[in-house]
């Protein structure tokens, strides 16, 4: 499945201080431009690791199936 990416969309949310001062540390020293770009980031890889453990799970589960017939 091919999602289109060529349009940003505004999603406001509420960060603890603590994160917002880990966030500006990681952006100053050069790893993120801005805190956009940062959250981008993490959402990504939250998504993909999310993804990752579900087919994870499924392989494990198939795996009892084929051993144990569970």
């Amino acid at each position: 499945m091919k999602i289109k990416t060529d349009k940003m969309e505004m999603v406001p949310a509420k960060l603890t201080k603590r994160l917002i001062l880990e966030a500006e540390g990681l952006i100053q020293e050069g790893w993120y431009a801005n805190k956009s770009e940062l959250i981008r980031d993490a959402v990504r890889n939250l998504i993909n690791k999310l993804k990752i453990q579900r087919l994870e799970k499924a392989v494990k589960e198939d795996i009892e199936w084929g051993l144990y017939g569970k």
